[in-house]
């Protein structure tokens, strides 16, 4: 049977083609701007097509920067926000298996105390997380960097739910055929998890990627600098001038790393928000 598409089809498809251009033009202007030179960017108009200074300004980025190169900074940023994102999702794995497969005393409070650090985010306690790191030796280091941020209520009690929707039979299954606690977690919780690991990966990368005031506080070597901290130190102070095109070039780098996570992992994202949603 052939569907019938009436005029308000194609206005919807209209509409959130404009939407999408709308949104894509500030990022089309910025990549613009890091292929021209500065004198093309400050005086008006500017350019909506690219220029051709493309390979200048992005080596430029790469191996420059005004404390740190701009690559070593891409770097710091990724090993952090890799660290965060595999960190949260381990230690959120084995919190909701031992909170629904184990039988201890506060057993339900254990878990509503960690709900309860929702309430607490890292800038409510900053002060004293420094203070913890620095008695660890940890800053101007990536474990200082990331071991702060990786616990998360919010990825625990996701996979506690999905947990719980889990049917007994494949535990009392799994008993049955000798498998112990572990065996049953990786062979038949952690397969099932998939799609729910993928869409909080997605969300916890762009999390740890885009972290400021922590990185910001506990840095202070300039080789440590993420690539968040990298574009604001570019911008001029006083009467200096900024380097538009660089500053440019070294935004439309930051932003791929995230665009290829949730580019490459889109199936599987938009599969886990779904089986969340059950």
């Amino acid at each position: 049977m052939v569907q019938k598409r009436g005029i308000g089809h194609w206005f919807t498809h209209a509409g959130l083609i404009v939407g999408v251009l709308i949104i894509f033009f500030p990022i089309w202007l910025a990549f613009v701007a890091s292929t021209v030179t500065q004198p093309e960017i400050v005086k008006p108009p500017m350019p909506l097509w690219p220029g051709d200074q493309f390979i200048e300004n992005y080596t430029s980025a790469l191996v420059s920067g005004v404390n740190a190169p701009v690559a070593r900074m891409l770097a710091n940023s990724l090993v952090m926000a890799l660290g965060i994102a595999i960190g949260k999702i381990v230690i959120s794995l084995l919190s909701a298996f031992a909170i629904v497969y184990f039988r201890f005393p506060g057993r339900r409070m254990f878990f509503w105390l960690i709900f309860l650090t929702l309430m607490l985010p890292v800038e409510v306690r900053i002060v004293p997380t420094y203070e913890v790191v620095a008695g660890f030796g940890m800053l101007n280091s990536y474990s200082g960097l990331i071991f702060p941020l990786i616990a998360s209520a919010t990825a625990t009690f996701l996979f506690r739910q999905f947990f719980l929707t889990v049917p007994d039979e494949l535990a009392e299954a799994a008993r049955v055929d000798g498998a112990g606690p572990m065996r049953f977690f990786w062979d038949i919780l952690l397969p099932m998890s998939r799609t729910n690991i993928a869409a909080l990966f997605v969300i916890l990368f762009i999390y740890g990627w885009n972290q400021y005031l922590w990185p910001l506080l506990i840095t202070t070597d300039p080789d440590m600098n993420t690539i968040v901290m990298g574009i604001k130190q570019m911008f001029p102070s006083g009467d200096d001038v900024a380097d538009w095109p660089v500053i440019m070039a070294t935004s439309i780098l930051a932003m791929l790393p995230p665009i290829i996570v949730v580019i490459s992992m889109q199936n599987l994202f938009i599969r886990g928000l779904v089986d969340s949603e059950k």
